[in-house]
């Protein structure tokens, strides 16, 4: 397997896996990180098969009456197996020698594409197609469903499991679905793999990869450079660990609306002085969730050649603790001209953001959207499954809200409240980076990142859990990409209401 190598200071002990002979304190040697897995392919989702079993997909509404038009032996059947008329619930249905004729699903009419996730791994090996024919988009949400059903993060443990395909509904949108599902998997993937090898370093070499892939460009500011191009916060927060705090920027696209994305690119948060205990340092690695997601949404956006001009900009940092650690009550200079007075290590993400909202916005796009998994308040409004968000304009929340409906992939507004904003006030700086106040902190934190854009840029803000904290079909614990199909809808919608714009 190729490895991405750096040089690193070691303090390995020499018994450590793979390191062999006494190494001296400081010596330099190479940093190897595995390569990550490709964007998913799959074999799941195929053209034809003629011995494809019929899958009879039908809603509450509509199962009484089927099922009063099968023959007695089949009501006798599925009343007899248990079966409930619950969403995702399926059935197996023999023929007459007792092989496997047709499976009976009940489908959510409110989400789906979650409906046919259970499936691949449920069904017995083999390949079946929907018997009904469905309109294009609930054709395209079960074909999207079923691949979200065959997710396996498999970097570092073989997964010898054998999955049942699916024919691809004719009326699916079979470019859409593919582009969709790579996006979540790359989105997923990079969340799920741990910081040793998904640091700062890594982050960036996976931006390259992806720029490389659709011809994008992609350049990245390292280390001391950062304060030599006035990026000053993402290098205090990133400075004490090994792997250097650097700007990842891609750029694609030469016509159509400027839009940029931003994402908050912690691979780790130790919580730095205002070190985190254990239970809360455990999960860490998923606090570049919302490089993740950024990266993700560009996939998507690129292959799907949207009309556009995009950039996309990740501050990649690990919050470490060290003798050069930035400290509590330290006061940072920021790209902006603002200084903040550091309240406290932990609030570390707001911090990297204001350098790369600060640079986004100088540029004047008709849409920024930033992800970051910011903070413990908006899983404490809105539970870990429904990502909060802030917008500085009514009318893109709204299509946030409908496409988050439309697609299945809900999220929830919460207000900028403007009174809260004295929370952010220091003594000593123009802001402070928390509030003084234990309460409504996923608004302050919105509320401190809006000082970073101007009013008249369209912003919206989406604070993230970015996990599953258990399975569910289509949804394996682990990464999520939460809240990516809905922008990704608002952004198609963006470009088919605005008039093509060169350079």
């Amino acid at each position: 397997m190729r490895a991405l190598c750096k040089p690193f200071v070691a303090f390995r002990d020499p018994s450590y896996p793979g390191v062999s002979g006494l190494r001296v304190p400081g010596e330099i040697l190479p940093r190897c990180f595995p390569e990550p897995s490709p964007l998913a392919k799959t074999s799941y989702l195929v053209s034809d098969d003629p011995a494809a079993k019929p899958i009879t997909a039908l809603t509450r509404d509509t199962f009484d009456a089927w099922l009063k038009a099968q023959s007695a032996e089949r009501r006798r059947w599925v009343t007899q197996s248990g079966f409930k008329a619950n969403p995702g619930s399926f059935c197996l249905l023999p023929g007459p020698q007792g092989e496997l004729e047709e499976v009976l699903l009940l489908v959510d009419a409110q989400e789906p594409t979650w409906s046919y996730g259970a499936l691949p791994t449920a069904l017995p090996p083999g390949s079946y197609y929907l018997s009904q024919a469905l309109r294009p988009t609930a054709a395209s949400a079960a074909a999207l469903g079923w691949w979200l059903g065959t997710y396996n993060f498999a970097r570092y443990k073989t997964n010898g499991r054998d999955y049942a395909r699916l024919v691809w509904p004719k009326a699916a949108d079979q470019d859409l679905v593919t582009h969709t599902a790579e996006a979540i998997f790359l989105t997923r993937d990079l969340i799920n793999t741990p910081a040793n090898d998904m640091g700062p370093t890594a982050l960036a070499e996976a931006a390259k990869a992806l720029a490389k892939r659709h011809r994008a460009k992609c350049s990245v500011i390292v280390g001391d450079a950062l304060l030599r191009k006035n990026y000053p916060a993402i290098h205090a927060v990133g400075r004490a660990s090994d792997d250097d705090p650097r700007l990842i920027d891609l750029r694609w696209g030469t016509r159509g609306p400027k839009v940029t994305l931003v994402g908050k690119g912690v691979c780790f948060d130790s919580g730095g002085l205002d070190l985190k205990p254990a239970s809360g340092m455990k999960m860490m690695k998923k606090d570049m969730g919302g490089a993740a997601h950024v990266l993700g949404l560009a996939a998507l956006i690129m292959a799907q050649k949207l009309p556009l001009r995009l950039r996309v900009l990740v501050p990649a940092v690990e919050n470490a603790v060290s003798g050069n650690a930035f400290r509590p009550l330290d006061v940072l200079q920021t790209r902006k001209g603002l200084t903040v007075e550091v309240g406290n290590t932990d609030a570390e993400g707001r911090l990297v953001l204001c350098d790369a909202l600060a640079e986004a916005d100088s540029e004047k796009p008709d849409l920024l959207v930033d992800f970051a998994t910011l903070t413990g308040a908006a899983r404490v409004a809105l539970g870990t499954d429904l990502p909060a968000f802030f917008s500085n304009d009514d009318k893109l929340a709204g299509a946030v809200l409908r496409q988050g409906t439309v697609e299945g992939d809900p999220v929830w507004r919460l207000p900028l409240h403007q009174p809260y904003r004295q929370g952010l006030e220091s003594k000593v700086a123009d802001l402070n980076n928390i509030s003084n106040s234990p309460y409504g902190g996923a608004i302050v934190a919105a509320l401190f990142l809006e000082q970073f854009v101007s009013p008249t840029t369209r912003w919206a803000h989406f604070d993230i859990m970015a996990w599953n904290l258990a399975g569910r079909p289509g949804r394996p614990e682990g990464g999520e990409a939460m809240g990516l199909r809905a922008v990704y809808a608002v952004i198609a919608e963006l470009i088919r209401r605005a008039p093509s714009r060169k350079r």
